[in-house]
């Protein structure tokens, strides 16, 4: 956690403060995962394929932003993953994105 802040407060340093502050959030009706239930069985009951759907979602999304520009030229990222109460994956996003484009 403490890596984080450090890595944080450095992209700050270099390229000021970030530009977006996104939030994204796991979906335990997306069909991928729906898809991948056998019989009776609950997203609830396999947080492995949750969280492996939502990692290459996440994947997906930064994929997007960072190499196809979706909100312009990114100069930085950071992101931390973090659990809810009821057990799904959120990520936070913090981008800085080029001025000057």
């Amino acid at each position: 956690m403490q890596q984080n802040y450090q890595d944080a407060m450095a992209m700050v340093r270099k390229f000021g403060k970030p530009d977006l502050f996104l939030t994204f959030t796991c979906n335990p009706s997306w069909s991928e995962i729906l898809n991948s239930m056998e019989g009776v069985q609950r997203p609830e009951d396999r947080p492995d394929i949750i969280v492996r759907v939502f990692n290459m979602k996440l994947k997906e999304l930064l994929e997007d932003i960072c190499k196809h520009g979706i909100f312009g030229t990114v100069l930085a990222y950071i992101y931390v993953i973090e659990f809810q109460k009821r057990g799904l994956p959120h990520a936070h996003i913090l981008l800085t994105l080029d001025s000057e484009r």
